[in-house]
């Protein structure tokens, strides 16, 4: 077998602290193989291409690739799939061509319901709990308005509702997304009964865990820091449990 390695692929941003967020937990990670971070757009030198191609100079011949995505619901999760040749067939037009990788590519899942990442939660919720079995807690995800994408962020955020209500005890655990947007018929839905937590679904705080999402709760009693994923160790533990998993089956 040829030499194995991962490439991480986040989102990007212009934020220089997002992405520091991305590569400190990268550089977190322990396998026994090298590990590269790429971002789909607004870093420069930092492509997937680029990343590839540092890979292939330490005698990398089989990638398995982690994209480093809150839902496998996520249209980016596609194209990704699609650069890399690993979907032939998509779902949404793509501008770009497939890469000529010249290895052996394995596809992880996205973060979705996996156990670390219900660790993550559950640990941002206790943070903002006080009595459980008197409160509502809402995730709050990004979503999506494309017909089968959607269906899988609901299907991950269904999971994730159920599992934190199960493993910490609140009275109710919901979840709402800005496509199609109900963050605020749900939390009104809510309020007037419970105690609401809200926690975001994101990888690092930007934009909408900042502005869109705060937003939304304008004049609505509720709890919530906006605190994300990252920072957390636990990403990093998350990183190496679905590379492990991946080898364990064999498929790299």
């Amino acid at each position: 077998m040829g030499k194995r390695g991962v490439l991480v692929i986040a989102h990007g941003s212009s934020k220089r602290d997002w992405v520091r967020l991305v590569d400190d937990a990268v550089s977190l990670v322990a396998l026994d193989a090298p590990v590269v971070a790429s971002f789909l757009e607004l870093v420069p030198d930092r492509s997937i291409p680029v990343g590839i191609e540092a890979l292939k100079r330490q005698g990398v011949t089989h990638l398995t690739v982690v994209p480093l995505f809150v839902s496998s619901g996520s249209t980016h999760i596609e194209e990704i799939g699609h650069l890399l040749g690993v979907k032939r067939e998509t779902r949404l037009p793509m501008e770009e061509e497939p890469l000529e990788v010249g290895m052996d590519v394995h596809l992880c899942p996205a973060m979705d319901d996996h156990p670390l990442i219900v660790d993550i939660l559950a640990e941002r919720a206790r943070d903002l709990s006080s009595n459980p079995a008197e409160e509502a807690l809402v995730l709050v995800g990004h979503g999506s308005d494309v017909a089968g994408f959607y269906e899988r962020w609901e299907t991950g955020m269904r999971s994730l509702a159920g599992q934190l209500q199960a493993k910490l005890g609140f009275r109710q655990a919901t979840y709402a997304m800005t496509l199609p947007d109900n963050v605020r018929e749900r939390l009104l839905g809510l309020a007037t009964r419970y105690r609401v937590l809200v926690l975001p679904l994101f990888l690092s705080e930007g934009y909408f865990t900042r502005v869109k999402i705060p937003a939304r709760m304008q004049g609505v009693q509720v709890v919530y820091t906006g605190q994300a994923y990252l920072p957390s160790p636990l990403v990093s533990r998350w990183i190496e449990a679905v590379v492990q998993e991946a080898w364990a089956s064999g498929r790299q």
